[in-house]
């Protein structure tokens, strides 16, 4: 490659980006899912849109599809709070398997009897699909204001569900007969194990180290934290586990380890996150032929009606009735089994391992993507307010910034009080710090000034705080209590009462 064609190179792809980006103003106001957005722009660059650029290579799909991935779920490990999930954490881990389970049998027998697929083309089908796509539940689901428990568990299903399908997909794309299932089963249950425990010592390292090394710069904390998301997807693949449990598990740890300037570590992965959605998907949409997609348009309309109104409801009751959850919640649940680009890129394995009707299984699985994700992203919302699942508005966290000072053996601590926040009207003294911890420096309205005790502080108002480092911890959770609970937090129950 010359030097003029790397030019011709990087103002395509800069050229492709910006108008990906744009496309996210136009998605975000017009309601149509980005995931459709971005398909498009690949769809017309392709061989059959007015780009006629011809690619046809599904092995580089897949490295690529897989790497945009493992970014994906290091930026939504590191969004997911522990107190959310905790609880939800046994019934995401059951729709993970169980549900799983329920959904590639349901959707293959569909896939079989009604489309009249070989039951090996029938299985990868339903292996593929039965997989919620982690980047459209991530970003739907953050901007609906559902119940914790709901967003929980929707969102530890989508970190937890793609390892156990990659497996059975590869499983069933491998030529020859098919091992027995408690044979798969327990293959799934040892490469599961072995991420899991890969992935949270990754995660506990990463977040000690970053906590207490002090490094030169603050724009190599968020280099380092996705650095470290990646190093547990390597680990794991290279132990013979699952790489993407791991680096969801790890992220997730250091998402909730409050690690030092975590504000813009958290912008950076979010950029990172969407430029891998948006290269992932405009790839996806190169790799289709639209002309091919005619007579595969009925049986993936056929699959996704079974898949949507039969499987995944099934598995939803099956895993979740015997922890009580209320049925308006698993309704919601059933209709939030959002797919995006991970079957999609799923749907590559077989074609680069030679399985045959490869292709035909490729644009069913597009299809169906695209239909279903056009026809449940948009009514997610208003199902939520049918079944009466919104919640009030909750107190904005503080997004608090901490610099360490290694020398001083202490930390810089800063943050503005943002709308909402019931730090508002509360004086210096009645934020009970604990001893080793001061508020020295205000900033309203443009003027600094050092506050006195009796300092009532305002909306908009930014502060600096000194701690020193056997308190950091405690005068966070304390600033963060206020916050949410206001002068009463202690009384009134909130966490980090002191």
């Amino acid at each position: 490659m010359t030097v003029h064609d790397l030019n011709q190179l990087l103002l395509v792809c800069s050229l492709v980006l910006l108008v990906a980006v744009a496309a996210v103003r136009i998605s975000s106001r017009s309601g149509l899912p980005s995931l459709l957005v971005y398909l498009g722009i690949g769809v017309l660059m392709g061989q059959d849109g007015i780009g006629g650029i011809r690619f046809d290579d599904a092995e580089l799909t897949q490295v690529i599809g897989y790497a945009a991935l493992v970014v994906i779920l290091a930026e939504g490990g590191l969004g997911t709070k522990w107190k959310e999930i905790k609880p939800a954490l046994p019934a995401a881990s059951a729709l993970a398997l169980a549900g799983v389970t329920v959904s590639v049998g349901v959707t293959a027998a569909a896939a079989h009897y009604l489309v009249g697929l070989e039951w090996r083309q029938a299985l990868i089908i339903g292996a593929v699909v039965s997989s919620t796509d982690a980047a459209a539940v991530f970003s739907v689901l953050r901007k609906i204001p559902l119940p914790a428990r709901v967003t929980g568990t929707l969102e530890a299903e989508s970190g937890f569900n793609d390892a156990p399908v990659v497996i059975l997909v590869v499983a069933f794309s491998e030529h020859g007969p098919i091992e027995h299932w408690y044979v798969l089963a327990g293959e799934i249950a040892l490469e599961l194990a072995i991420g899991a425990a890969i992935g949270i010592a990754v995660g506990w390292l990463g977040s000690w180290g970053l906590r207490h090394v002090a490094l030169p710069a603050s724009g190599l904390y968020p280099i380092a934290v996705m650095a470290i998301a990646v190093t547990a997807y390597a680990a794991g693949a290279m132990a013979h586990g699952s790489g993407f449990l791991a680096v969801y598990l790890a992220s997730m740890m250091m998402g909730n380890a409050k690690l030092p300037h975590w504000p813009a570590t958290r912008g950076f992965a979010d950029g990172l996150g969407w430029i891998a959605q948006i290269g992932m998907f405009v790839l996806l949409g190169l790799l289709v032929t639209p002309h091919e997609l005619g007579d595969d348009i009925v049986p993936a309309l056929l699959i996704g009606l079974a898949l949507t109104m039969v499987a995944r409801p099934l598995s939803v009751v099956v895993c979740l009735t015997p922890f009580r959850v209320p049925w308006r919640e698993q309704a919601l649940m059933s209709w939030a089994g959002l797919r995006g680009a991970v079957p999609i890129i799923l749907a590559t394995i077989p074609m680069v391992g030679g399985v045959e009707d490869s292709r035909r299984i490729f644009n069913i699985v597009f299809v169906l993507v695209v239909v279903y994700t056009l026809v449940q992203g948009p009514t997610l919302p208003w199902l939520g307010r049918t079944l009466d699942l919104g919640r009030g508005p909750e107190a904005a966290d503080l997004g608090i910034e901490s610099a360490p000072l290694e020398r001083l053996r202490g930390h810089l601590l800063s943050f503005a009080i943002p709308e909402g926040s019931k730090m508002h009207g509360v004086e210096i003294n009645e934020l009970r710090l604990p001893a080793g911890a001061a508020v020295t420096l205000v900033v309203r309205d443009g003027k600094s000034f050092v506050p006195l005790p009796t300092t009532v502080l305002r909306l908009g108002d930014e502060l600096l705080v000194v701690a020193t480092d056997p308190v950091r911890d405690a005068a966070e959770r304390r600033l963060r209590a206020v916050g949410a609970g206001g002068k009463l937090a202690g009384w009134l129950g909130t966490n980090g009462s002191v």
